[in-house]
């Protein structure tokens, strides 16, 4: 068994010019990229596997990340399937003079585990033992509806 709180990732990119838009801020499709990778770390974490990405459910931005400031990305184990894994996903911007920080984007990706053939293989279950992570399923599953 495998509790939440093992399946915890956390990841900072630094926004450099070459990441952002014509508007001088994180261009969506990259952050959507770094927010995979991190995703798809912890998905690994918990299943032992390598695992895949199969959907994304409402990715929402809400704030631009500019250039020069840090894109911060977090992300953790919910939910399971036989052979898939929800992952919360979120993003802040931070200021890498001060640490102020801002929520920015949100999301739920599905991952499948995968043998070395690419054939789906069975997750193990997952537990929420503390107050903690049970809050963090919750806040995951809430964000859902």
């Amino acid at each position: 068994m495998v509790t939440l709180s093992e399946t915890r990732i956390e990841n900072r990119y630094r926004v450099q010019p070459n990441h952002a838009n014509n508007y001088e801020s994180l261009h969506g499709g990259t952050l959507m990229k770094w927010m995979d990778e991190v995703g798809a770390m912890a998905a690994m974490r918990f299943a032992g596997e390598s695992c895949v990405t199969a959907g994304v459910t409402e990715l929402d931005f809400q704030q631009p990340v500019p250039i020069g400031a840090i894109a911060r990305i977090g992300a953790y184990a919910y939910e399971t399937g036989r052979t898939s894994v929800r992952v919360r996903i979120r993003a802040w911007r931070e200021d890498p003079r001060t640490g102020e920080t801002a929520h920015t984007t949100e999301a739920s990706f599905t991952f499948v585990a995968v043998d070395g053939d690419g054939s789906p293989v069975e997750m193990p279950e997952l537990t929420a033992e503390t107050d903690e992570e049970r809050e963090l399923r919750t806040a995951a599953r809430d964000a859902e509806s």
